[in-house]
């Protein structure tokens, strides 16, 4: 971890990113649930599984653009955030 925090220019924007990941996962973990879909352990490794099963017939083309389209929606994402103004 702190090795990861060396790498990024700002350590503290970074950190306060990831408890925003993390606080939105909670809530959306806690709104499913209040909706009648619990999140568990299990079901969370046999969808991993399942993911698993799907990307091993993949070609190494479609899994790096996947992979590529799924950094730039992350990198999109991050820039709107700090694009915000504070409320």
């Amino acid at each position: 971890m702190a090795e990861r925090l060396e790498r990024e220019s700002n350590a503290s924007a970074y950190i306060t990113q990831a408890v925003r990941d993390r606080m939105r996962l909670d809530a959306l973990d806690a709104e499913l649930a209040h909706q009648g879909i619990p999140i568990t352990e299990q079901g969370v490794a046999e969808a991993r599984a399942r993911r698993a099963a799907v990307e091993a017939d993949w070609s190494p083309e479609r899994r790096s653009a996947l992979r590529e389209r799924a950094r730039q929606h992350a990198l999109d994402t991050a820039a709107a955030t700090t694009e915000q103004p504070a409320a």
